[in-house]
């Protein structure tokens, strides 16, 4: 039986995180002393409330079942035994429409627990799929129905709150569509892009492991990384990267024909790699950043955070073009190819010029319009600083790593402005659960933002979704080695 090295240190993890969410299972806004605040837990009547208010009379509903359990998948040539979700690599792809309610029933027939985080959505607290936190764990050979309303039209993905389960195969997408978009393009290619160690010699708990035990050191780096635009490049040398599942040896094909606009969702599934992306012989205009639209943009490359998603629009040429994901300031690329004509498919390692053109980022982006969060005065000011690196391989916000960090509070109705600030020598896309966030300045709604070494930036949100929500790195290894906090809902 596969028993998992990191057990120990997760019971320990899970024992701390209940001292925090001991109130949130309870009933929380019933109870406490008078005077003192009292948490919002997910299990709140403030927490039904909020849903309440997303659900309509005649709501449509869409059902799924989802089975996450140990498969063997092949890359492209390269067999592997990891953990998927029903055998698909990325996994099933779900679609809804704004205002849907989404009712998805995960098998956990892993050997271990597991959980689903809806990574991007507003949705109800107690759905998010954070164990300790926002629900129990999902028991090797339980079932758990997560249930809410998808709201905001947009580009999302799942994907496990457990562990570094995130880099094996367990992801997939979900798309809510808006009603009322134009859709003025001929079709659509959902793009995802992956770091990939699972199943070559090493586990993702193997990579874990020797990163703490080395502090940083050993062999894990294999080189001096390091990204000219995002001064590190993550702590992991992956031997492979993937783009829809496969290795460059054996791509995906996107085929469209000449003249015809293509809309392209990407999501970063990878779990240490920001990826620089192009499609070679085109432009990329942006449209949207994390589900949310943004001023439309012409770009010859796009830089991408683990976590992050855009939507961007091509006007597709004539013939057979390499779409290139370069690993940031590491070496290799995931591959895809965009077939409208004939012609001999790139080779292998094939790079293109618009890599080394323009490349935007997230905070390069300006709001649209119809995504302004609106101006008002700021009821809270919090800090977020960023710390720790590679010598102890402990990673802290405010000083501290989860689970020993203070939680930042908010009160439903506030707005809140979060200062974050990185001391560390390291990059980091901070993730937001439960909420989308302005970047100061741009106004640029996203759930996920890149925050570069020794830099600061300044987000706005609207605490209008009670519960209690996790804030992380969307490292994979910064968040579970303590890079985490809590946006916590009291009264």
């Amino acid at each position: 039986m596969w028993q998992d090295p990191e057990i120990g240190r997760r019971a320990v993890l899970r024992g701390a995180l209940g001292v925090l969410a001991a109130g949130a299972f309870g009933s929380c806004d019933g109870s406490g002393s008078p005077g003192k605040s009292r948490l919002v837990g997910p299990h709140s009547e403030a927490v039904r409330a909020a849903e309440r208010l997303r659900r309509a009379p005649e709501q449509r509903v869409v059902t799924r079942k989802i089975t996450a359990r140990e498969s063997v998948v092949d890359l492209g040539g390269r067999t592997v035994r990891t953990w998927t979700y029903d055998d698909a690599l990325p996994g099933p792809g779900l679609r809804t429409r704004a205002g849907d309610l989404l009712r998805v029933e995960l098998t956990n027939d892993l050997p271990h627990e597991t959980s689903i985080h809806w990574h991007g959505l507003a949705l109800s607290n107690d759905m998010d799929g954070v164990p300790g936190l926002t629900q129990d764990p999902i028991g090797a050979g339980s079932r758990f129905v997560y249930e809410f309303t998808t709201t905001d039209p947009g580009t999302y993905f799942f994907h496990p709150h457990t562990g570094v389960q995130l880099d094996r195969g367990l992801y997939g997408v979900l798309i809510v569509d808006d009603p009322d978009e134009p859709g003025d393009y001929d079709q659509e290619w959902v793009v995802v892009l992956d770091d990939w160690i699972d199943g070559t010699g090493r586990t993702p708990d193997d990579v874990l492991d020797r990163l703490a035990a080395s502090m940083g050191h050993g062999g894990m780096m294999g080189q001096t990384m390091h990204s000219p635009l995002l001064g590190s490049a993550g702590d992991v040398d992956y031997p492979l990267y993937l783009v829809n599942g496969r290795t460059p040896r054996a791509p995906v094909t996107l085929t469209g024909r000449p003249g015809q606009r293509a809309r392209i969702r990407i999501v970063n599934a990878g779990s240490d790699t920001a990826f620089r992306v192009a499609l070679g012989g085109h432009r990329l205009t942006v449209t949207h950043s994390d589900g949310f639209p943004v001023t439309p943009v012409a770009t010859d490359a796009l830089l991408i955070g683990m976590g992050e998603r855009y939507d961007v629009i091509v006007d597709l040429a004539d013939g057979v073009f390499p779409l290139v994901a370069q690993a940031e300031g590491k070496s290799g690329a995931g591959l895809a190819l965009v077939r409208t004509g004939a012609g001999a498919a790139p080779s292998t390692g094939t790079t293109v010029r618009e890599l080394d053109r323009r490349v935007l980022l997230g905070t390069d982006l300006a709001v649209a319009d119809s995504a302004r969060l609106g101006s008002r005065r700021i009821d809270r000011n919090l800090e977020a600083v960023l710390g720790g690196g590679m010598m102890s391989y402990r990673w802290t916000i405010n000083g501290a790593a989860f689970p020993d960090s203070d939680p930042l509070t908010v009160t439903q109705g506030e707005r809140v402005r979060l200062h974050v600030r990185n001391t560390s020598m390291m990059f980091h896309p901070m993730h937001l659960h439960g909420h989308t966030f302005a970047l100061a300045g741009s106004g640029v709604r996203k759930d996920t933002v890149v925050v570069r070494p020794h830099q600061s930036l300044e987000v706005d949100l609207q605490a209008d979704n009670p519960g209690q929500w996790a804030l992380h790195c969307h490292n994979v290894y910064h968040a579970e080695t303590g890079m985490m906090t809590v946006l916590s809902y009291r009264r």
